[in-house]
């Protein structure tokens, strides 16, 4: 099956659909092969069994990624080792791009529609001074796939502890993605996430700072009651010496 997408956005996809019966149960059970492309080059292919997506294929490393969980089965290669799913892919690639210049043929060049991204900066856990946590910049509906993200910390770019997610899809034909940065808080540092884009005018940067204000007092009232605790028993213990004392 082959379909140019609605609208202005060039996307090509390839599917290739196998009906299967599971050796176990007999239930019929539905597998996908799917190339997804774009004008400015880009190319997604995955396969799905079920509507689950059971690996992909990262044509910059050249390499198949199998999402299937582990405790499913330990090496999810040995699946899929007599399909040739690379080589496969690459032809499914090929073929992608020509058919995305046979849809633009076909819209006679109109200018491609694109949707800038919307980014957020956030922690992913409580953030405690001097203890080490992740930075997550979730950039999403962005139109097409193809961000350049970039992060600072006081100023300075940074590329250590730092991870990018592929391209994930939306309903919308649009995209996600994820990236994170691994450090530990400080106060005053200050970490920014810029995004660049070709639907930007310029790049879109988010700005994080960790805020101790409202560090919890915890310890702090525990060390004060223990504190107060103690010197309440001396006193006691002082007032009760002096009238023993007295009575001697």
């Amino acid at each position: 099956m082959k379909t140019c997408s609605s609208g202005m956005k060039r996307l090509a996809f390839i599917i290739l659909i196998i009906n299967s019966f599971c050796v176990f149960s007999q239930i019929p059970h539905e597998f996908l092969v799917v190339a997804g492309c774009f004008e400015n080059g880009t190319t997604e292919s995955q396969f799905e069994f079920d509507s689950e997506e059971v690996l992909y294929v990262d044509f910059d490393r050249e390499e198949v990624v199998y999402s299937m969980p582990r405790f499913v089965i330990d090496d999810p290669s040995t699946l899929f080792e007599n399909l040739h799913v690379y080589k496969n892919a690459r032809k499914h690639k090929k073929t992608c791009s020509a058919f995305v210049a046979i849809c633009k043929a076909e819209e006679k060049n109109p200018p491609e529609e694109m949707d800038p991204p919307e980014s957020i900066l956030y922690p992913s856990n409580e953030v405690q001074f001097g203890v080490a946590n992740i930075l997550i910049c979730f950039v999403n509906h962005f139109y097409p796939p193809g961000i350049k993200v970039s992060w600072t910390r006081n100023g300075h770019l940074v590329s250590e502890g730092v991870s990018l997610s592929r391209y994930y899809p939306n309903n919308d034909q649009t995209f996600h993605q994820f990236t994170t940065l691994t450090f530990t808080p400080k106060e005053g540092d200050i970490y920014s996430c810029t995004v660049e884009h070709l639907a930007l005018d310029r790049p879109q940067t988010k700005i994080w700072e960790p805020d101790f204000r409202h560090r919890s007092l915890g310890p702090d009232v525990y060390c004060g009651v223990g504190l107060a605790l103690g010197l309440l028993g001396v006193v006691a213990g002082t007032f009760l010496m002096v009238k023993g004392h007295r009575r001697q």
